[in-house]
């Protein structure tokens, strides 16, 4: 082929390659327009939470002890089983106690009848002493006679009560409900007042207290907005099947910081009908504090951060991303406050955020009504309730 030829050919090669470049930046220019879902901000009043993590403790925890010394006789519960505040647990070989009562009521009727014949004395010679007929000493013999066996008495009835209690004592109750542990000494054995030796122990969980430890800024804004004086709470526990919820309100600040932690311990007492909580559980407490102060609240996973600070996507008024560098406040795994950087009527993305790039153009859906706060409020129940 002529050379020439060739060069006349490149020309128009170079057209027609530049022509499908022009066609695909068209489409590529096209592809970056995005669906995204936006919320619409609104500055107003939200309930405000904090959320710690905490311990579980038993409202009550007993440790059963005998309060008299024998054989334990009989076992009248299963270990682990609940129990009833009264219910017997264990007896102890009563034949001895009912001895020794038998005996204090034994010496009570002998100084009765002992007291039944000095007051006959008494009361046969004060005529012959008065006539002059019988000695005023034997009469005064008599007479203190009569008043050391009534004093006799009083100790011979207070022996019985002894012995009535003692006998009592032989049949071990719960001193709460709960639940019980495991017997510690089984029948056959010897109990030993002396020794306070444990029996069992029964801890009552409904309620049951949940002990956390807010730094002490966090309990002086407590003080300052707190709505009550009791805030309502609620905890929750992972288990294998989710998050379990469990309400109550916070009753107890401790009157001491931690000099090491300079935190507050305080303490939630947490409604457990089902005793599901169980003493010693990692929980997360989550205190209500007040929803009478307004906040601009976005959901927590719309922020990013990089080395400037954290930002977040907003579609701006030509329906094109732009960043926003901001400053939050309060923050929980539900939503956090933003003190600067948005206003009102802001959209913020919610959607592709890791596709999106500051200056694409972009089509907004609005998702206020299934994704802006007052969802998220009743989605997680996060209204308070009053729980006494």
């Amino acid at each position: 082929m002529n050379i020439r030829k060739l060069w006349f050919l490149i020309p128009l090669i170079l057209t027609f390659y530049g022509c499908n470049d022009s066609k695909e930046k068209t489409a590529t220019v096209e592809e970056k327009i995005f669906d995204v879902n936006i919320i619409t901000l609104q500055k107003k009043p939200v309930p405000l939470w904090v959320r710690y993590t905490g311990r579980t403790k038993a409202s009550n925890k007993q440790e059963v002890v005998s309060r008299v010394s024998g054989i334990l006789e009989e076992r009248y519960f299963k270990d682990g089983e609940f129990v009833k505040k009264g219910q017997k647990l264990f007896k102890i070989q009563q034949d001895e106690y009912i001895a020794a009562l038998n005996a204090a009521k034994a010496v009570l009727q002998e100084d009765q009848a002992a007291l039944q014949l000095a007051q006959a004395n008494v009361n046969r010679y004060a005529p012959l002493v008065k006539d002059g007929l019988a000695p005023r000493a034997t009469l005064e013999s008599y007479q203190a006679q009569r008043a050391k066996l009534k004093a006799s008495i009083l100790g011979d009835k207070a022996k019985i009560k002894e012995a009535e209690l003692n006998l009592s004592y032989t049949i071990i109750k719960a001193p709460t409900c709960g639940k019980v542990s495991a017997r510690r000494v089984d029948v056959g054995n010897l109990v030993n007042a002396n020794s306070s030796e444990v029996l069992t122990t029964i801890v009552k969980t409904n309620p049951i207290y949940a002990y956390f430890s807010p730094s002490q800024n966090d309990v002086m804004m407590f003080n300052k907005i707190a709505t009550s004086m009791k805030p309502y709470a609620f905890v929750e526990l992972n288990t294998p099947f989710g998050a379990k919820r469990f309400n109550g309100f916070v009753d107890f600040s401790d009157n001491v910081v931690d000099p090491l932690t300079s935190t507050i311990t305080m303490r939630a007492t947490i409604k457990n009908p089902k005793n599901e909580l169980l003493p010693g559980s990692f929980v997360y407490v989550n205190i209500f504090v007040t929803d009478k102060i307004p906040f601009i609240m976005i959901p927590p996973y719309v922020i990013m951060q990089d080395q400037l600070g954290k930002y977040i996507y907003i579609v701006d008024k030509n329906n094109k991303v732009k960043r926003v560098d901001i400053t939050t406040g309060y923050r929980t795994k539900y939503y956090a406050s933003v003190k600067s950087g948005l206003k009102d009527g802001d959209r913020v993305i919610i959607s592709s955020l890791l596709k999106i790039r500051p200056g694409n153009s972009v089509k907004a859906i609005d998702m206020t009504e299934k994704e802006g706060v007052d969802a998220i409020l009743k989605k997680y129940n996060l209204i308070p309730e009053k729980v006494e």
